[in-house]
């Protein structure tokens, strides 16, 4: 196995654990973990997606991307009504088209591009305008608005930067420099003032994921991934505690710091109360 394809399995699998213990808790200020197994959502689920192409591919390649999302689509994994409804009808009409056309044209600034990316991110270490143009590509597929876009950039990035090893002050400016002027990044910039703020706090000024939008979600994740990144299980119940989209924010911030720790950082308790990852993304490449 390449360092580039250990790196994005790593990275999923810190975004599936975040994912499904975020799905599962319900005590996460007591920081109680649920009972087993933890079963993961359609972040992890498309995020599989992402590291079958990259590994098929050696790269990204968005019809693969595409093909892959609608042919491992399980409705029982807690879809969003948009995508879930663009996945059943992608046998009329191709995903991207109907991406292209939602929301009366403007696309969806929804965090769904943003809660799979993490590993690609990984994948392109240290070579953050390579994961940005990547990211914002494997967006499109489903996410067409600049925000949705965004969020997906700035997670990639985030990942980037923590898989090359660099420190918190060079990820954030990555991140700025490289995603472009809107809600999200004015998020990301709001976050770089808060390194001393509680998380309770942050979460108040950043967003939460209540409104299920990249801008309400990313700022937030990026936040508390840049506060813990060498400390996986630390990073993951901080955003357990203040996240109201828990799943999606976990997986955002489990997939970034992952990139960093490796699959070894995430505690063993975990991966082995975690769902198993498909067949299908552990035997690709």
């Amino acid at each position: 196995m390449d360092d580039r394809l250990r790196r994005a399995r790593a990275s999923l699998r810190g975004l599936a654990v975040g994912d499904a213990l975020g799905e599962q808790v319900t005590d996460a200020r007591g920081r109680v973990l649920p009972p087993q197994p933890w079963r993961w959502t359609d972040d992890t689920e498309m995020a599989c997606s992402v590291v079958r192409v990259l590994a098929a591919h050696r790269g990204l390649d968005t019809d693969a991307l595409a093909a892959s999302f609608v042919e491992h689509h399980d409705p029982d994994r807690n879809y969003g009504p948009g995508v879930e409804a663009m996945l059943r009808a992608a046998g009329g009409v191709p995903l991207r088209e109907q991406a292209a056309a939602a929301f009366g044209g403007s696309g969806s600034w929804g965090n769904g591009a943003a809660m799979r990316v993490a590993p690609l991110g990984a994948w392109f270490a240290g070579d953050p305008a390579t994961a940005a143009r990547a990211a914002a590509e494997s967006a499109r597929v489903t996410h067409t608005h600049p925000e949705g876009v965004a969020g997906a950039v700035a997670t990639a990035v985030a990942a980037s930067l923590a898989a090359s090893g660099a420190p918190v002050g060079e990820l954030y400016a990555a991140v700025l420099a490289h995603t472009q002027a809107g809600e999200v990044r004015d998020g990301v910039e709001t976050a770089t003032t808060l390194a001393e703020a509680a998380p309770a706090d942050a979460a108040a000024a950043l967003g939460t994921g209540a409104r299920l939008s990249a801008a309400d979600t990313v700022p937030l994740a990026l936040w508390v991934a840049a506060r813990h990144l060498e400390d996986y299980p630390e990073a993951v119940w901080t955003a357990a505690g203040v996240a109201e989209d828990t799943d999606t924010v976990c997986a955002i911030v489990g997939g970034i710091v992952a990139a960093r720790v490796g699959a070894a950082g995430v505690p063993k308790q975990w991966r082995s109360a975690c769902e198993p990852l498909p067949e299908w993304v552990i035997t690709s490449g």
